[in-house]
């Protein structure tokens, strides 16, 4: 391969890199930004759920707009917004008296600068490269993703030693330059056509109207699983120096625990999963159980120890459910309609990391025994309704429908698009001149 294609690749690479850092960084420390602007513990929630709700919004246009003006024309400018944003409440932080409204603001746009970078990020992927370079670059990409969840909590506690304000200069450092490279070094195939939005509209009501009840569960369950995770995460991150007397550095490396499982388990997942798709509704049916397990754990064992081990196994959960969750989510359309989908699913799970923080900050005013009793409830409620459900028979036909030769068979559906996975022809329904790539692992919720 050469040095201008390993250039792309290490571009790409970070793209998904920095992204993850948009909310993990921040949640080690979330106390220090709690007591150093005197925040309750919803308002601190709000710096997470202000972020990943423009990203929810913005995911969906962000692909269809994509497919008209190219990738990369999306990809710089919202790195560069995404550092913007990062600044903006960085430097409220630093120079102002009462700093919190601007640093909102800052999340918001760091929010709206989100929403276009990863997924466009492999879909630019699947376009530039083929064969089997197009798996391993995709591979690259997702082992990236993997290794910014794992950094990103003990990142943001070491950077939380200079201050409580430096991780949002982080931001800025990493993502404006990483703009700069893809606007400048990244070349991308030409566009050959385009769809109009009464396209995407007929495309998406043909979707639900076939496969509505089962991928909306699919959507469902993913939300939850997100929904959980970022709600336990800031909680425990706020009761890790109070209860328990770890602050700082260490603090992220205890967070990382239920990070790190989850992101291993995910990438073993994803790559023993494939073809195997008898084993989906299996995988998603374990994990939820699992999780409720766990979280019903959590409620009755309140020493440090036991607490982290039973959230270790809820980021074994999840990370054994949301492979599943997206093979099945991009197996239940056609080409033509799985930008699209697998772009409102990416969407639904900012969503769910959106609302866990402020959900769990209010939740833990009745009791930390009764918030971890209703995540597990919740747990469970995903298990029965992803029983009863999620049917991979009637989500898989899409594939099958294509006709035995077709490349979106589920004996290759690994392969299926980084074009599709974020506004590919489906969210943006656009040719581009080289075959799709292979999207296996959304992973935006930040």
């Amino acid at each position: 391969m050469d040095k201008r294609r390993l250039l792309h690749i290490a571009i790409l690479g970070a793209v998904p890199f920095i992204m993850v850092l948009g909310n993990s960084m921040l949640i080690p420390v979330l106390p220090q930004l709690q007591e150093a602007m005197g925040l309750t513990q919803l308002e601190v929630a709000l710096l997470i759920t202000l972020f990943s709700a423009p990203a929810a919004v913005v995911i969906p246009f962000a692909g269809i707009v994509s497919d008209h003006v190219g990738r990369r024309k999306v990809i710089a400018p919202a790195l560069l917004v995404y550092g913007l944003g990062g600044l903006i409440a960085g430097a409220a932080a630093l120079l102002l008296r009462d700093p919190y409204p601007l640093v909102l603001a800052g999340r918001v746009v760091q929010g709206i600068g989100a929403g276009g970078t990863y997924l466009l990020a492999v879909a630019l992927a699947g376009d530039i490269f083929a064969g089997g370079g197009r798996t391993r670059v995709l591979g690259i990409l997702e082992a990236a993703n993997g290794a910014g969840k794992v950094v990103s909590p003990v990142l943001g506690a070491a950077v939380g030693l200079i201050s409580w304000w430096a991780p949002f200069f982080v931001y800025g450092v990493l993502a404006i330059p990483a703009g700069l490279l893809v606007w400048f070094l990244i070349e991308e195939p030409p566009i050959k056509e385009t769809r109009n939005l009464a396209a995407y509209g007929r495309a998406l009501v043909r979707v639900f109207r076939e496969r509505g009840v089962p991928l909306a569960a699919t959507y469902l369950a993913g939300m939850a699983m997100l929904f959980l995770l970022f709600g336990v995460l800031s909680t425990v991150s706020d009761q890790l120096g109070p209860r328990y007397g770890i602050r700082g550095f260490a603090g992220g490396l205890v967070l990382a625990i239920p990070v790190g499982t989850m992101a291993g388990v995910a990438y073993v997942a994803g790559s023993y999963f494939q073809d195997r798709w008898e084993v989906l509704k299996p995988a998603i049916l374990a994990g939820a159980g699992l999780a409720a397990a766990s979280l019903a754990a959590a409620a009755v064992f309140e020493a440090l120890v036991p607490l982290m081990a039973a959230l270790g196994f809820l980021g074994v959960a999840i990370g054994a459910m949301l492979p599943a969750i997206n093979m099945l989510v991009t197996s239940a359309a056609r080409r033509e309609e799985r930008g699209l989908v697998t772009s409102l699913y990416g969407a639904v799970r900012f969503i769910g990391v959106a609302v866990g923080p402020p959900a769990f900050a209010m939740a833990i005013g009745l009791g930390r025994p009764v918030m971890f009793g209703g995540a597990a409830a919740l747990a469970g409620l995903v298990l029965v309704l992803a029983w009863w459900l999620i049917k991979p028979d009637k989500l898989l036909v899409a594939t099958g429908q294509e006709g035995a030769g077709s490349s979106d068979t589920p004996g290759s559906q690994a392969e299926s698009t980084g074009n599709e996975a974020s506004g590919g022809e489906a969210s943006g329904g656009k040719e581009r001149e080289g075959t799709p790539g292979r999207w296996r692992e959304l992973e935006e919720e930040g």
